[in-house]
């Protein structure tokens, strides 16, 4: 399952969302999204959980959690019609 994880601190790195995410189950992916040119993070990226159990227990577990400062907004990611 790829799930969207807004509202991050910008000085989260993908290894601290990946120990977050682990706590909940298998981790695949980790991608947070970073401005083209400064490559500073833009707030959101995208983790992806191959066992959806695992994956909804995630999402149950950190949405609005409190993460350096931040209340975590956690959703399964929308896909693209088509």
């Amino acid at each position: 399952m790829k799930i969207f994880v807004g509202n991050l601190d910008r000085e989260t790195s993908e290894k601290d969302i990946n120990i977050l995410f682990s706590r909940h189950g298998k981790v695949n992916n980790v991608k947070i999204i970073r401005n083209l040119f400064s490559q500073t993070s833009l707030g959101y990226g995208f983790v992806e959980m191959p066992w959806i159990p695992e994956a909804k227990k995630a999402l149950d577990g950190l949405n609005t959690f409190e993460f350096k400062g931040k209340k975590l907004v956690v959703n399964e990611a929308a896909s693209l019609p088509g």
